[in-house]
């Protein structure tokens, strides 16, 4: 999925946009800017209540996009309306999932373009009939793998994983760092020794020269909080600048 997707001789980049921020038709424009601006995927986030795993950067947007009155309907028929080229990957928690009803959702996303779901806080294992709702349509699961999974745990983490495994660049919250973490080579290396599937690094990275030192070990990298501060402060405009820098980075 992310192996043939790059630009070039580099790897794909996958900006992330939140549902409904500020308001949805902005973040309908975002989405298609972002694809205009060299994006190879796209990643949808769903806002939820109660963003667990998100830094306050994608806590804000989301609390915004709720105050629109964002749903996960409202998310599908954005995708639907945006209508891109590129793949997009739903990035959200299980309970909207739930509350939407997991057989209905996977249909109705997969019929509005989506092409991968990933559920932050679903485990491997920790629910079968939602996995298997996911893994019988044609949506891929995206698993998502933390720098502390060890070898003995990382292959329980990866089944029935498809598409690509998203790694945690680091341990905490997600939101722009100054630096890509040393040892980031070594945890995507452990991933290889398990899985076939390519490897996105995301939580983090929010400058060029970052996604720069990420590309050169994985094969996608993932920014989210850096795009969303671009899109509060300077619009759709900034948002495609920024698109536009990483991808250039990530495509070198």
């Amino acid at each position: 999925m992310l192996g043939d997707r790059g630009r070039g001789k580099g790897g794909a980049l996958i900006p992330y946009v939140t549902a409904g921020f500020p308001t949805p038709a902005i973040s309908r424009d975002v989405l298609r800017a972002a694809q205009a601006a060299g994006a190879d995927f796209v990643e949808v986030g769903i806002p939820f209540s109660d963003p667990l795993a998100d830094g306050p950067t994608i806590q804000r947007t989301t609390q915004t996009a709720l105050e629109q009155g964002m749903t996960a309907a409202g998310a599908l028929s954005l995708i639907r309306e945006a209508a891109l080229d590129v793949p997009v990957i739903i990035m959200t928690y299980l309970n909207p999932v739930l509350a939407y009803g997991v057989d209905r959702f996977v249909a109705d996303a997969h019929a509005a373009g989506a092409a991968g779901l990933l559920l932050t806080d679903l485990p491997a294992g920790a629910d079968a009939a939602v996995e298997a709702a996911v893994t019988k349509s044609p949506l891929a699961l995206i698993r998502l793998i933390a720098p502390t999974t060890d070898d003995a745990r990382l292959g329980v983490a990866l089944a029935g994983a498809t598409g690509f495994v998203y790694l945690i660049s680091r341990l905490g919250v997600t939101g722009a760092r100054d630096d890509v973490p040393p040892d980031l080579a070594t945890h995507v290396k452990r991933i290889r020794g398990v899985t076939p599937l390519p490897v996105a690094v995301g939580f983090g990275i929010g400058t060029p020269a970052q996604a720069a030192a990420a590309a050169r070990c994985a094969e996608g990298v993932v920014v989210g909080s850096a795009l969303m501060e671009a899109l509060a402060r300077g619009g759709v405009a900034a948002a495609e600048r920024l698109v536009r820098e990483l991808a250039a980075a990530v495509h070198a």
